[in-house]
């Protein structure tokens, strides 16, 4: 079986494709600046704003399944247009397809967002996702559609880096009280997208930790794990500033809790576990 990872040499497609390697699977990867450093996936380039070129891929590659895990800040080009071309692509291959998404297609509020909530975005970014999940239903209803949070875990994502610099001065800011997500650890979201690209499952999936967290505390548990003083990160309030965005989105994975086998942990167990990291 080939495995195309679109976004390979992001920080989850670099575990996805790695897992999906690690599996067996033959294992192809896409980037759009440089490639990854994986040396057991096959790397290509692709401009996902580019249709002619993403066929011309998926002709080449004949995976058996799709992963679309392409990050790309605000341009709704690649986010919301980037999306669909990969997904009528992928449809006229016959390919499997797995969508990943954000919680940032929510404005935060309810007590928890399931399967079942319809998207209510409140910045671009967010509506460019929500535009996404929209376009893929609509041009592959039989492929996977996950949403997940806040990705952390081995010490390399934003989030961590971003702790380690407030601590040791090298950056100014703050870690909010009040916005609160529900942080999933690298590799079991990895874990999770890849179970559901090797099944017969379809439509929507939440895949995040079982904790709701605010970033100040999640930075807290980040700390105590690398072993420096959670006293000296920054606290503040996002009500207080002038940055867009939802305040408190907590995603229920409760359903994929039941149907999967890979685990997705709450950030204080996956935090908790293993030896100190060092500053970085």
């Amino acid at each position: 079986m080939t495995v195309l990872v679109i976004g390979g040499s992001g920080y989850l497609g670099a575990e996805l494709v790695r897992r999906a390697a690690a599996a067996g699977h033959g294992t192809v990867a896409t980037f759009a600046t440089r490639p990854g450093t994986a040396p057991a996936a096959a790397w290509h380039h692709l401009d996902v704003r580019d249709p002619a070129r993403i066929t011309g891929l998926l002709c080449e590659v004949a995976p058996s399944v799709v992963l679309n895990a392409a990050a790309a800040g605000a341009d709704r080009a690649v986010i919301a247009e980037g999306a669909v071309r990969v997904a009528q692509a992928a449809a006229r291959q016959g390919c499997r397809l797995v969508h990943v998404s954000s919680d940032a297609v929510f404005a935060g509020g309810r007590p928890h967002y399931d399967e079942s909530c319809l998207p209510d975005p409140v910045t671009p970014y967010g509506a460019a996702k929500a535009a996404a999940e929209a376009g893929v239903r609509l041009v592959a209803p039989d492929a996977v559609v996950a949403r997940t949070s806040l990705i952390i875990g081995d010490g390399r994502s934003v989030h961590e880096r971003l702790v380690h610099e407030l601590a040791a001065g090298r950056r100014e800011g703050a870690l909010f009280t009040d916005e609160v997500r529900c942080p999933v650890h690298v590799a079991d979201l990895a874990g999770a997208l890849l179970e559901l690209a090797l099944s017969q499952e379809r439509g929507t999936w939440h895949l995040a930790g079982a904790d709701a967290l605010s970033r100040y505390d999640l930075g807290v548990l980040v700390a105590r794990r690398d072993g420096f003083d959670p006293a000296l990160l920054p606290s503040g309030r996002r009500a207080d500033s002038r940055l867009p965005g939802a305040l408190d989105v907590r995603l229920d994975s409760g359903a994929a809790r039941a149907r999967l086998r890979a685990p997705l942990r709450g950030a204080r167990e996956f935090l908790a576990a293993g030896p100190p990291r060092p500053l970085t």
